[in-house]
């Protein structure tokens, strides 16, 4: 398997190497094409130089062996570091001079009088110019770059070609300065290949290490090592807002892993007490500890320690049932002023028990809301039912529903003994039972209010709990229809 930092290295490298090479070619061809047009550029100044001045020479009646013309000739020729050749009109050579060096003497002697190709003198006539490489018929040992004009002279019968000029120049000389341009930019290229190659490389490891530290951290996870963190350092980019996403999810691993250790602890507490009290009870009638005329009681403990156990299991399944729900899957309007004096009333036998009083302050019509009635009525059902067990006897119950913007507010309060701060936030924890609370509530499990706020959750509604002076209120929203 490729590893992210050999892909992304493999291809910063490429892109690179691609860039350079279409560069290098574009420049390549650019810089040669000017170089050449350059040269072709002072080869035909100085033919047409040196054809003015010959012109100039034959009309006042001298001719190619004058010493002031082959002067201006030789330097011209040494300052363009050119071969020069002048010929009669057709074609025939009459003078030559190498401004070059490369020639001897002998060699420009020993071209006198020698004649042109025809094709080149047939150029120089049609067209009145001549450019390319030749050796113009092996009188040149190599190519050569050479750029001719012919020398003309006004007549009665118009222009009339009196002469040729020829300046013939090496290629080595022609591709010397773009062989130079070459080197410089191939020197100049690989200079910064080798530093892109470098800063890829380190740009590639410094992203691909905390990925690497990520993939090692899940790995440590799926062992059990909930502790393990992946070092963010300075970073602020993507790859930081990762690793720091990871820790932050790193987190919340652990804290859902302490949530199940605990949850497991408690619930094999509230499975234990029942069980071993059936299973001590049955033992008892069962070997003969419990006298018969004890057995009857006995037996009523045992069935109020099943039905108990047989909450637990139930409240146990509408809890994984809700956790299971992300979203509320059927909401309807319907009036919650009626559904809380519903639930009042099928509360009523445990109201008289307690001799406890009722207040309420409901609008007078109907107060609509969004919900799932069902999972709002088991909402009233609880907070009801857990004002009637923890109310103080022969005091009273408020119950309230206002509006307030988008929303309806439902309270419920009872009067009773003081929550403390510290505990009001761990009473919607699972099987959460204050010590107060121990004594009194004897059935409950501890789950009512931990599903009181998973069903306010999945309608992203919230509740409150506020606990002073012996009045404790809880208070859950809604949003209005």
């Amino acid at each position: 398997m490729r590893s992210i930092y050999r892909r992304q290295f493999a291809l910063m490298a490429g892109m690179i190497l691609v860039s350079f090479l279409l560069l290098g070619t574009a420049f390549i061809a650019l810089s040669y094409q000017y170089i050449i047009q350059d040269r072709r550029g002072g080869l035909e100044r100085n033919a047409d130089n040196i054809a003015t001045y010959t012109r100039q020479i034959l009309l006042t009646g001298r001719n190619v062996d004058d010493s002031l013309y082959q002067a201006y000739v030789n330097s011209v020729a040494e300052i363009a570091d050119a071969y020069v050749i002048v010929c009669d009109p057709e074609g025939v050579i009459a003078y030559s001079v190498d401004g070059t060096t490369t020639m001897t003497a002998e060699f420009s002697r020993s071209i006198l009088n020698r004649k042109l190709p025809a094709a080149v003198v047939q150029q120089l006539v049609e067209t009145g110019e001549y450019n390319g490489m030749t050796s113009l018929g092996d009188i040149f040992p190599d190519q050569r770059y050479v750029s001719g004009v012919p020398v003309t002279v006004s007549t009665l019968s118009g222009e009339q070609i009196s002469g040729m000029v020829l300046v013939a120049a090496q290629t080595a000389n022609v591709t010397e300065l773009w062989r130079a341009f070459i080197t410089i930019f191939f020197f100049t290229s690989i200079v910064v290949m080798c530093i892109a190659f470098v800063a890829t490389s380190v740009t590639s490891l410094s992203q691909t290490k905390p990925l690497k530290e990520m993939a090692e951290a899940a790995r440590k996870f799926g062992m059990g090592e909930f502790d393990t963190r992946v070092e963010v350092g300075p970073r602020k980019d993507e790859v930081g807002e990762l690793a720091e996403a990871f820790n932050n999810m790193a987190d919340a691993l652990a804290k859902a892993e302490a949530r199940r250790s605990e949850f497991v602890a408690n619930i094999s507490h509230e499975l234990k007490t029942p069980m071993t009290t059936i299973a001590g009870f049955s033992d008892g009638i069962l070997d003969g500890t419990i006298p018969p005329e004890r057995e009857t009681e006995a037996l009523q403990t045992i069935s109020n320690e099943t039905r108990r156990l047989s909450r637990l299991v139930r409240r146990m399944l509408d809890l994984s049932r809700l956790q299971a729900t992300e979203n509320v899957t059927a909401q309807e309007q319907f009036d919650i002023s009626e559904l809380l004096v519903r639930v009042l009333l099928s509360l009523e036998t445990k109201i008289t028990g307690r001799g406890l009083d009722v207040e309420t302050h409901l609008p007078d019509g109907a107060v609509k809301v969004w919900g799932d009635p069902d999972g709002i009525t088991q909402v009233c059902y609880n907070l009801l039912d857990n004002a009637i067990k923890f109310a103080r006897e022969g005091s009273v119950i408020t119950l309230s529903i206002t509006t307030k913007g988008p929303r309806a507010y439902i309270s419920v309060r009872n009067e009773g003994e003081t929550i403390s701060p510290e505990e009001l936030p761990l009473l919607f924890d699972r099987f959460h039972k204050s010590d107060k609370s121990r004594s009194v509530d004897r059935e409950g499990v501890g789950l009512g209010l931990y599903i009181v706020k998973t069903i306010l959750n999945n309608h992203r509604e919230s509740i409150t709990v506020k606990s002073e002076n012996g009045v404790t209120e809880f208070t859950f929203t809604l949003l209005l229809a």
